[in-house]
């Protein structure tokens, strides 16, 4: 794999096609350099890489379930003697700060694996006695899954589609963000030494590759992490071979401040809910919600954490918030915090910018709080993406929840407030699928993951993700206790015609 700062030669993978068209190139977000220029696959590849995993797949589902459990625990351990490596890997093409990568990233990768490693070893199974029958229902593999991951924490979410799904007994054919390949493609290297051939392919890319992923007849279900419109757009792909999917979208999460609650845990909390991984995270606590009578308070202990946030290079140890991914998304994130000052938002405190002439090149954004925002704003309502905070205020509970569900997303919570009944009730009435009440600790593996409306469907990285990767099958089987009933029991088939001679 090149990861040189000189202009790097074409790196052809197994699954990379002869068109030039379908090369890219990785850049590192704390320069702005070229660090790899890879051959991707096109279609054709695609559909052999998926043919390869559904020949591998038939033996694969054999395996007892011990022997798949032992393999996952097997890859586990392989990614924590592997963190720091593919961490460093993971900084120089998503920017993000290399401590991060490894404690959280990687760590959480491990976790992921090691939890299904267990829940296989006990399937969801159920049998009964059902009258004179006994029904049997087993948890069966889909075949082929095709999995696509989003370039925020590409090892976790790799985690999060590959080990549950060869959990089940599937296959996967995984394709990897165009924007940040690097680590997962060192993740899969050291994982096809752990698996039987075949299983577990990777066909880099960028969005073609993932629609001849979503449209291949022998992909048995999609699982894409990744932004609602491509969302849709694999969904309607899928549909055409009613192909199931489960995807994990984004997020407009609410951070509501109550008056009682007490400040000195909620800033810090909404420190990390909203600026950890620069707020390339689906789980950013982007909306600050806060009652009238403290939001100065805290706009202004707010505002002097942003400041002392350090803005650098995802390599320094010093760096809090590393560059975004590509100029694209530094873009996108800038062209927002123009809409919010057009709009009526005050930017009420930024981080400096790193002054390095080294990263002058950089994709960075300086981490951002926006007063004075109202509810109808665009840049309260749409996905960001970035290091952007909003804060808006609110009345009393009621209001609190109505500005809360007011987005189509329905992803994750944060409630803080003294008043325990108050924190419960605002989190039972919230729409989310997951609520963090006076804490906002994001690392929630064994808990399922997964939102409504905007934010998706389906749940990820639990014990209940098995039956997202895995199909109900029922076995109806006569246990001699008695005469299995017949709904026409009057009529016998058992009786000889009567011929007649032909007139």
């Amino acid at each position: 794999m090149t990861t040189s700062t000189a202009t790097p030669a074409v790196t052809r993978l197994r699954w990379s096609s002869t068109d030039p068209a379908d090369q890219f190139t990785v850049h590192d977000p704390a320069t702005g350099e070229a660090i790899a220029t890879l051959q991707g696959a096109g279609p054709q590849q695609v559909d052999a890489a998926v043919r390869a995993a559904h020949a591998a797949q038939q033996n694969w589902r054999r395996r007892s379930h011990a022997e798949r459990g032992a393999v996952l625990r097997r890859i586990a351990d392989t990614i924590r003697e592997h963190a720091a490596e593919i961490a460093a890997i993971e900084t120089s093409d998503n920017g993000k700060p290399t401590s991060q990568a490894e404690g959280f990233d990687l760590a959480a990768s491990a976790a992921i694996f090691d939890l299904f490693a267990g829940s296989i070893t006990t399937p969801p199974s159920a049998a009964a006695q059902n009258g004179p029958l006994l029904d049997v229902t087993t948890l069966e593999p889909y075949g082929v899954i095709g999995a696509i991951v989003p370039f925020n924490w590409p090892p976790i979410h790799t985690a999060g589609k590959l080990a549950p799904a060869l959990a089940v007994g599937n296959a996967v054919v995984l394709k990897p963000p165009e924007q940040a390949p690097l680590s997962v493609l060192r993740l899969i290297e050291l994982i096809e030494e752990i698996v039987p051939d075949d299983v577990v392919h990777v066909v880099p890319g960028r969005g073609p590759v993932g629609a001849a992923l979503a449209a291949h007849r022998l992909v048995g279900k999609i699982s894409f992490t990744g932004a609602p419109a491509t969302g849709v757009s694999v969904l309607k792909t899928a549909a055409d071979n009613l192909t199931p999917a489960l995807l994990e979208l984004g997020g407009k999460n609410p951070f509501i401040v109550f008056d009682d609650a007490d400040l000195d845990s909620a800033v810090p909390w909404l420190i990390e809910g909203g600026y950890f991984n620069q707020g390339e995270a689906c789980t950013a606590a982007s909306r600050l919600l806060v009652q009238d009578t403290v939001y100065d308070e805290v706009a202004d202990r707010v505002a002097r954490a942003v400041r002392r946030l350090t803005v650098g290079d995802g390599a320094d140890p010093a760096t809090h918030v590393g560059p975004l991914v590509t100029s694209e998304q530094q873009r996108r994130v800038l062209d927002y915090l123009d809409i919010g000052r057009a709009e009526g938002a005050v930017l009420h405190a930024q981080a400096e910018l790193p002054a390095d002439p080294r990263l002058a090149g950089g994709y960075y954004v300086p981490p951002t709080l926006l007063t004075q925002v109202a509810p109808t704003m665009r840049v309260a309502n749409e996905e960001i993406f970035g290091p952007v905070v909003t804060m808006i205020r609110f009345r009393d509970e009621d209001e609190a929840v109505r500005i809360a569900n007011g987005t189509p997303f329905g992803l994750v919570a944060g409630v803080f407030s003294g008043n325990h009944q108050r924190a419960l009730r605002t989190a039972d009435a919230v729409r989310a699928g997951l609520v963090f009440i006076n804490h906002y600790n994001r690392a929630a593996v064994g808990v399922p993951f997964g939102g409504t409306g905007a934010s998706g469907y389906g749940r990820e990285h639990a014990h209940e993700t098995l039956h997202e990767f895995g199909y109900s099958k029922s076995l109806r089987i006569p246990n001699g206790l008695g005469p299995i009933p017949r709904w026409q029991p009057s009529l016998d088939v058992t009786a000889t015609p009567e011929r007649k001679e032909p007139r």
